[in-house]
């Protein structure tokens, strides 16, 4: 690393944003905590630190550990330490707290007083080329996909408590909005912020926007089989997961008035989506949009099935409050939908996904 920043000058504002995926929690937090604290002393070594004034660290929201279950709504950064830094005996280690902490101390130990602040984004719209958590290229393809099978049929692969339920989304570029002036804010300085669009969104709105677009059609009765048996859409293959058995809520159960409530969340998709993209006629879909329209079989090849399966298969709300934020002068928005369209033809023109039909 230090090698590699040979070139580089003292610089005065960082912005890290590297991840390197395990499904082994543990080693996830020993590869992403090595690599932060790794780059921090290769700065160190090279004397590109000497004039710097602030680092941005980009976490998420599994700060909250809204990936082992439901968590409290809305989810603040001023929630009870148990909910915010999910480290009881049961839970697994969290990534994001290993890096946060190596910031923290960084900078405490630093000789030019330099500040950090770090951002918990959630669900990230925006454009990224063979990226395994890209929501956007992995759900185009699906409608795409769909507009090209007969019928022509958008089904919801997720299930009916995700549908009706409430989240939010970060677009990237407004996540860089807010990065750009947390950056230099002397307010943000050692401070932790969600940053979200600002709007509250639910796939209730917004699937039935992206049939219309796609020019499909959506079911009457998308939703045929009561959830809690978690059987499959007619035809299709269906996916459930169960998550932790004590969801992150559980920590204030009792404080909330409803102890003894939460009990272990699902994962529970009526379409598994790994299946569905490898069925004959999905395929077969795909090639033709591909041939008719020059498209870049590598969108195919690393779509993110299973990340899109998780996000369309919790049967539960993330909302996260963006008061703090604005409490300290942020006061920027951006719509979700426009977010969602922005991005798609974003993709289009890199021909990572066919044209909207007109």
């Amino acid at each position: 690393m230090a090698e590699s920043l040979s070139h580089v000058p003292p610089v005065t504002h960082i912005f890290f944003c590297a991840y390197l995926a395990d499904p082994d929690e543990a080693a996830a937090a020993r590869i992403n905590g090595a690599m932060l604290s790794n780059f921090l002393e290769a700065l160190k070594k090279t004397g590109r630190i000497a004039n710097l004034q602030r680092i941005v660290l980009t976490c998420g929201l599994k700060q909250y550990g809204v990936h082992l279950g439901r968590p409290k709504n809305p989810m603040r950064e001023d929630d009870p330490a148990s909910l915010f830094w999910l480290e009881q005996d049961d839970r697994p280690p969290n990534f994001y707290y290993t890096q946060q902490r190596i910031l923290e101390k960084a900078a405490a130990d630093s000789t030019n007083s330099w500040s950090w602040t770090v951002t918990y984004p959630q669900d990230v719209v925006g454009f990224a080329r063979a990226n395994f958590m890209n929501l956007m290229t992995s759900l185009g393809l699906y409608c795409a996909v769909n507009r090209e099978i007969e019928g022509s049929k958008l089904i919801f692969p997720g299930n009916k408590n995700n549908y009706l339920a409430f989240n939010d989304w970060t677009s990237s570029r407004h996540h860089a909005n807010f990065c750009l002036w947390a950056v230099t804010s002397d307010k943000a300085k050692n401070q932790r912020f969600n940053v979200v669009n600002g709007d509250v969104q639910s796939w209730q709105d917004l699937w039935p926007r992206l049939a219309k677009l796609y020019g499909c059609t959506i079911p009457e009765k998308m939703f045929p089989s009561p959830i809690q048996e978690r059987k499959a859409y007619p035809g299709y293959e269906s996916s459930t997961v169960k998550l932790h058995e004590r969801p992150p809520v559980n920590e204030v159960e009792a404080q909330l008035g409803l102890k003894g409530e939460f009990k272990a969340d699902y994962l529970y998709n009526q379409i598994d989506l790994t299946k569905w993209a490898k069925r004959p006629e999905v395929v077969k879909a795909w090639e033709t949009l591909r041939d008719r329209y020059n498209l870049d079989q590598v969108a195919w090849d690393n779509a993110t099935w299973t990340f899109l399966n998780f996000l369309l298969g919790r049967e539960y709300s993330c909302v996260a409050s963006m008061s703090k934020a604005r409490k300290m002068g942020f006061h920027e928005y951006a719509d979700t939908w426009d977010e969602f369209k922005h991005t798609l033809q974003e993709l289009e023109a890199a021909k990572m996904l066919p044209p909207v039909p007109l």
